[in-house]
């Protein structure tokens, strides 16, 4: 009975961590540590937790149309067409790029290598030193002891994700530069999230001062 309050309340602690804000509203923000001297070691089903919600949160939806249309407009992957069926195609196709690399980054890769897929806010210093910390995230990470290591997560869990997406895309977008376009293009999204996580806490407190 005593572990079993213990490992809730440890999971309460966790899920405490979770911000209860969303970037400018609308962006999922759900792997954001901003005071991370007393955060709980993160746990296996807690990854995937986040990973699910960074996948099948409504907002992703209109982003992932976002890209869609953006692909439709410069006719990626040609033999896929115009109209509704040819959007449909990169819809689906941009949504699993997304859902997978999450599951991957987020959860199945930090979970094979014991690492901490969350961001830990720098919070202090100048901005340039800030926009470099979160940058470097997307290189460095912790372990689940908190050691510095390098991110095999979001480095190695995106290029698996860039390899899988083969199997969905048509022949003429499997070539190395096209999959390596992916995963290049999905580590840069990535780091531009990081930025967005750095930064939000103070734009937040900003606006609510106003």
């Amino acid at each position: 009975m005593v572990v079993l309050c213990l490992a809730r309340s440890a999971q309460a602690q966790e899920e405490q961590q979770q911000p209860p804000d969303r970037i400018f509203g609308v962006l999922p923000n759900f792997t954001t540590v901003e005071d991370f001297k007393s955060v709980p070691p993160i746990t296996n089903k807690a990854t995937f937790r986040m990973a699910a919600q960074n996948s099948f949160d409504p907002y992703v939806f209109p982003f992932v149309g976002v890209v869609a249309a953006v692909a439709q407009t410069q006719n990626q992957e040609k033999s896929w067409g115009q109209g509704g069926a040819g959007y449909g195609r990169r819809f689906a196709a941009a949504l699993a790029d997304n859902s997978i690399g999450s599951f991957l980054t987020t959860a199945i890769a930090p979970t094979l290598f014991q690492q901490d897929p969350r961001y830990f806010q720098l919070g202090e210093g100048s901005v340039w030193r800030r926009a470099g910390y979160a940058a470097s995230r997307s290189v460095i990470t912790r372990s689940r002891s908190g050691q510095r290591q390098f991110n095999y997560s979001e480095i190695g869990g995106n290029a698996a994700a860039a390899a899988i997406s083969n199997a969905y895309y048509p022949s003429e977008g499997r070539s190395l530069t096209d999959t390596l376009t992916r995963w290049g293009t999905q580590v840069m999204w990535d780091t531009l999230s990081n930025e967005l996580k750095e930064f939000w806490p103070d734009i937040r407190r900003k606006l609510h001062k106003q």
